[in-house]
């Protein structure tokens, strides 16, 4: 058990990043952004959107949206590997 388990935030996160989807971020003013997720870490996500970069923090987001379904789990992983 040496493996560091990943929180739900990162995994979901890195799922989109990994995939490349495009997102449609609600922060908590109401305010919509929309691009694809390059990076985060524990305080700021990366959003690009037509070439142009919106370092957003995290505290101020309400919701992540992705366009698409996104897998947050290796197909070759089974139930009992992730409890």
């Amino acid at each position: 058990m040496s493996e560091k388990q990943q929180n739900l935030q990162d995994t979901f996160l890195n799922a989109v990043r990994k995939s490349k989807s495009s997102v449609t971020i609600f922060l908590i003013n109401g305010v919509k952004l929309q691009g694809n997720i390059t990076w985060f870490d524990n305080f700021t996500v990366l959003l690009r959107r037509d070439g142009q970069a919106q370092l957003v923090f995290k505290h101020a987001i309400s919701t992540v949206m992705p366009l698409g379904p996104i897998q947050l789990q290796d197909e070759t992983t089974t139930a009992t590997e992730t409890a």
